[in-house]
């Protein structure tokens, strides 16, 4: 028989003082990365495969803080997960590939026939979940996961962080040892890529944490698969090596909370404390003895950007006893200052607003 279903609704979500939250859209099955276009137009990729493997999007036509509509933009990828949007065409990355659905918002309906813009990942499912976003730069960026708990990868894209292109030309490493990041953003003054790692499995409830951690130039080494957390060393690949061979992380978070899709906080609704700050959804452990997770927290960073000064929760709620309701994936700051948060478990996607 499958688990029981956790007693929860948005009433459970406890949020600061002034915040309220109510759904954006319900009925997105698997609600991964989001991403918003031009005109307000919301897209989710989405965890499944096969004739599942659906990406939707979104339209909020009267600004009213719910989707008019659930619009299935396409079906049978590949494990869609990660979606971005420039110059008025969606780019949508599967495990094996990325793909781009050219002047997405006239053709919401009926969309024109994807164009492969690069087929050279691993099609490894392992870690396979591809999150993607535009840089500064004006490159899309890509992380590759490990293919498996811990290991030295037998080909050195797993485990990486990569740039390229828009056209899919130019593909190059920007970061490696990186177990598993599905996703990440970049400080709105200093430019620089900040991103969340999952920590590997098995070494205990409360071993290693999870990590945020800050790119400060090309190149650098994060230590999978020989240090976790910066400091937890990998009992059976880490002989001969030392933590101070790499960089260590901004900020160690909760042992397996399983530390998603970030944020910048870049509007101007919510209280000025906020701005520039940092929003993770941590979507929740899966073989920790006491759930860990299911909750949005948030770090603070000092005045210049670079330094993560605390971490502590936002969101709590989805979890109610050991039973979730809800796993938060992704968040997305809206035009209009408010946030949202996809969750895959309940098929959603929530709006966190401030209302004074």
């Amino acid at each position: 028989m499958p688990p029981p279903k956790a007693a929860g609704n948005l009433a459970s979500i406890k949020l600061p003082q002034g915040f309220r939250i109510a759904y954006f859209a319900q009925n997105v099955p698997g609600a991964r990365e989001l991403a918003v276009g031009p005109d307000g137009t919301v897209y989710v990729g989405t965890n499944a495969n096969g004739n599942k493997g659906k990406v939707y999007a979104l339209p909020d036509k009267n600004h009213d803080g719910k989707a008019d509509a659930v619009i299935t933009i396409a079906t049978g990828l590949n494990t869609p997960n990660g979606v971005a949007v420039r110059q008025g065409s969606l780019y949508v990355a599967e495990i094996n590939r990325i793909i781009r659905f050219d002047n997405i918002a006239a053709n919401l309906r009926t969309p024109p026939r994807p164009v492969v813009v690069y087929d050279k990942l691993p099609g490894n499912p392992w870690h396979g979940m591809r999150y993607i976003a535009f840089g500064p730069d004006g490159l899309l960026y890509v992380p590759v996961g490990a293919p498996c708990n811990s290991c030295e990868p037998e080909k050195p894209i797993f485990g990486t962080i990569n740039r390229l292109r828009a056209d899919g030309t130019g593909f190059q490493n920007v970061a490696t040892g990186v177990r598993n990041t599905v996703g990440f953003d970049w400080h709105p003054v200093t430019k620089e890529l900040w991103f969340t790692d999952n920590g590997r499995d098995m070494l205990g409830d409360d071993v290693p944490p999870d990590e945020l951690n800050r790119l400060s130039k090309p190149g650098q080494h994060f230590g999978f698969p020989y240090y976790f957390g910066g400091d937890v060393p990998d009992p059976e690949l880490s002989a001969g090596k030392t933590p101070n061979m790499y960089t260590k992380p901004a900020r160690k978070l909760g042992a397996h909370v399983a530390a998603l899709g970030m944020k910048f906080y870049t509007g101007t609704k919510f209280p000025a404390q906020y701005r520039n700050q940092i929003f993770i959804p941590e979507h929740g452990s899966w073989n920790r003895s006491q759930k860990s997770g299911y909750r949005i927290t948030l770090v603070k960073l000092d005045p210049t950007g670079r330094q993560a000064l605390s971490y502590e929760p936002f969101a709590v709620g989805w979890l109610q006893g050991q039973q979730s309701w809800g796993r938060p994936v992704c968040l997305l700051v809206l035009p209009d200052g408010s946030l949202l948060v996809s969750d895959d478990q309940g098929g959603a996607v929530f709006r966190i607003w401030y209302a004074g």
